[in-house]
């Protein structure tokens, strides 16, 4: 009996490459789980700022100064980016439970709703916000 010929193939699809191309409903689900996980980071900010004014002055002004400089607004606008797709993403994810939109045409298209549609939310609430 003659033995089996083996088949050269990935073993997991996490070799992206030449043997898997990257999906945009998995890149979707993971940017899901990074943007809940990254509004950590402007929550953490306003604590502090929220912290240090009910604690002193000097503590205050230390806090103030990184929450309004560069990086703080860094932190406050990926929050706000964040915040705008992790709802989308929320609205998307409803509307699946539904049983709508499985196909993976209409789940491509309405991932990338999400990203698009988080990004023009996140400039139209700071140009309303200033």
């Amino acid at each position: 009996m003659a033995a089996p010929k083996r088949v050269e193939r990935p073993l997991s699809p996490f070799m992206i490459g030449p043997y898997y191309r990257p999906q945009m409903t998995s890149m979707s689900s993971i940017l899901t789980r990074i943007t809940g996980n990254g509004l950590v980071a402007g929550v953490l900010l306003a604590v502090w700022w929220l912290l240090a004014a009910a604690t002193s002055d000097e503590y205050f002004a230390i806090a103030d100064a990184v929450a309004t400089s560069w990086f703080g607004d860094l932190v406050f606008t990926l929050s706000l980016w964040a915040v705008w797709y992790h709802y989308l993403a929320g609205l998307r994810h409803l509307y699946f439970d539904a049983g709508k939109g499985l196909d993976i045409p209409t789940a491509e298209k309405l991932g990338w709703a999400c990203i698009i549609g988080s990004v023009v939310l996140t400039v139209l609430t700071i140009l309303l916000v200033q």
